[in-house]
């Protein structure tokens, strides 16, 4: 698997970036993970979330936090430093399990939660996508996918520095929520994996190798 880390001072070029190593991998180049931070803030919506529901514009218009939207899936998420992204495209010839959209999810996050393991850290599955402390269920990484015809595009967030105060100031309590959450509130849903971000670039490296 290749390795790419190319990293855009725009968020938007970086979810773009995401989206052409799928068109890549279609095309022939093969299966490859990326890491990426943004050193800025900013707000990306799944493919069909709605801003209405989802976000407080006013707060993001007044404080200058973009408000982007994504090709895949997924709710809708605020990021920036402390904010680590991983984006991984996989052959679903080479592994047939990616045909099915719950076990794909399933394969890949069992991959993050061995890495994240071998740091100390235990954490578990909640379907559909979300990863979750052990001992306290709370989410410290959302994944979504965009699904190609011979290949997937997974990319996720993991939280390990991430100044969690914002998470409520610009986003609404989404309407939807997993039965793991209970109705919590941000504040006390989310959380940071003590990591540094280069032992967790590295434990997941090496779960894909």
């Amino acid at each position: 698997m290749n390795c790419d880390n190319s990293c855009f001072l725009d968020p938007q070029a970086n979810l773009d970036y995401d989206d052409e190593l799928l068109r890549r991998a279609e095309n022939g180049s093969g299966e490859v993970l990326r890491f990426w931070e943004s050193s800025s803030y900013f707000i990306v919506l799944g493919r069909t979330g709605v801003l209405e529901d989802d976000v407080d514009s006013t707060a993001a218009a007044r404080d200058n936090i973009p408000v982007l939207r994504r090709s895949s899936g997924g709710g809708t998420v605020l990021q920036g430093q402390g904010c680590l992204n991983f984006a991984v495209v996989l052959s679903k010839k080479t592994n047939p399990v990616l045909e099915s959209i719950s076990a794909s999810y399933r394969f890949i996050l069992e991959k993050i939660i061995a890495g994240v393991g071998t740091l100390g850290v235990e954490a578990v599955f909640r379907p559909v996508c979300d990863l979750a402390l052990k001992s306290t269920d709370q989410k410290f990484s959302g994944n979504a996918q965009r699904r190609g015809r011979d290949h997937i595009l997974h990319h996720g967030t993991i939280l390990y520095a991430f100044d969690l105060r914002l998470v409520s100031k610009y986003l609404k309590i989404p309407k939807k929520m997993p039965d793991y959450r209970n109705a919590r509130p941000h504040s006390g849903f989310v959380t940071n994996i003590p990591v540094t971000r280069e032992a967790v670039r590295n434990a997941i490296t090496l779960q894909f190798a």
